[in-house]
């Protein structure tokens, strides 16, 4: 009776060995499996129709080709970009979850919000740079205000009236016009909504009176006769709008503001994934159909090692920082 019971407790734990070799094995085919053999994620913290989400959509398409594998678009706004980029940060690092990024989701709002439910420089592993983002002064087409010099004396004559809207509180959209009323000693009214492209439209449609807007997120309204430029945020006039003044040629020396299109992936995530993705991304920005569509959007393509965009992150970090310091900007 021993020996039996010692042979059923033997056959058992040879059961359990095997069933568990199996699942290391299972395991080891699936670690060996290429990557990526399913399709990759990519968040972005902002509404639909941002200048963000414009450029990832079509990175994203190119990217795929070269990937083998689809990259499906997720857009999750709200709190300026802290609950998308959290699900980013949450994400397990197997390198099916990546994130895309405006700059003021890294760098920006950490200063603004008392309390952060991840860490900018901790919780992401940096990718890439993808490009900076021209900016500029939207007013509605019939506005009565013309150039920048009348919005600001407008302003000035009536402070805490004239309003602006925003993609919300501490998006670059708020930093941008908040600047702006700083460096012109100005009062205006802050309009936040949920995300760049309802702010846009909210100007559009005379639900406020004037934006600063990524002209990624503008292009069509400002084509389409909806809104007017009154001028861009860049230190020279844009090549693609060669008729409109800079705001600081309009009278407001010193201003400038542009923001990024950066991606990012989960902190941990393993190195020879990050390299697959970089590459991929790299052969993307060098396509020439891809390039066009980009610069259309108001984009200067940049790309870069995720070495750099971490340098760089840690560089506009510390500027953001002393500057929304300075200039008290807050959370409304």
């Amino acid at each position: 009776m021993k020996t039996f019971r010692r042979a059923v407790v033997r056959a058992g734990w040879r059961g359990c060995l095997g069933v568990a070799a199996a699942a290391l094995s299972l395991q080891a085919l699936a670690q060996s499996a290429p990557y990526p053999s399913k399709p990759i994620r990519m968040i972005i913290p902002l509404a639909a129709g941002s200048a963000v989400d414009n450029a990832a959509r079509v990175l994203s398409q190119k990217m795929a080709e070269g990937l083998g594998q689809p990259i499906v678009i997720e857009n999750v706004p709200g709190s300026s970009g802290l609950i998308g980029a959290e699900r980013v940060a949450r994400a397990a690092p197997d390198g099916y979850t990546m994130g895309g990024f405006n700059d003021s989701v890294l760098t920006m709002i950490p200063h603004i919000y008392p309390k952060m439910p991840w860490n900018a420089l901790t919780d992401f592993a940096p990718l890439s740079l993808v490009a900076t983002i021209e900016w500029g002064l939207v007013v509605k087409t019939d506005s009565p205000l013309k150039n920048v010099g009348e919005l600001i004396q407008t302003a000035r004559n009536t402070p805490g009236k004239l309003n602006y809207s925003s993609g919300g509180n501490g998006s670059p959209q708020h930093i941008a016009m908040a600047l702006l009323a700083s460096k012109a000693s100005l009062q205006m009214l802050h309009v936040p909504y949920k995300g760049a492209t309802p702010a846009a439209v909210a100007v559009a449609s005379g639900e406020v009176d004037a934006a600063m807007q990524g002209l990624g997120t503008v292009t069509s309204l400002i084509q389409s006769g909806k809104l007017k430029l009154l001028a861009v945020s860049t230190p020279k006039r844009m090549a693609q709008y060669p008729a409109v003044p800079t705001v600081d040629e309009s009278g407001l020396p010193g201003y400038f503001f542009n923001s990024w299109f950066a991606t990012v992936l989960p902190a941990g995530t393993p190195a020879d994934i990050v390299n697959r993705l970089h590459a991929a991304m790299t052969q993307a920005l060098a396509d020439g159909p891809t390039r066009d569509k980009l610069v259309g959007f108001g984009l200067t393509l940049r790309g870069s090692t995720p070495a750099e965009l971490g340098s760089a992150t840690r560089d506009q970090f510390e500027l953001y920082r002393k500057l929304i310091q300075e200039h008290g900007i807050k959370a409304d």
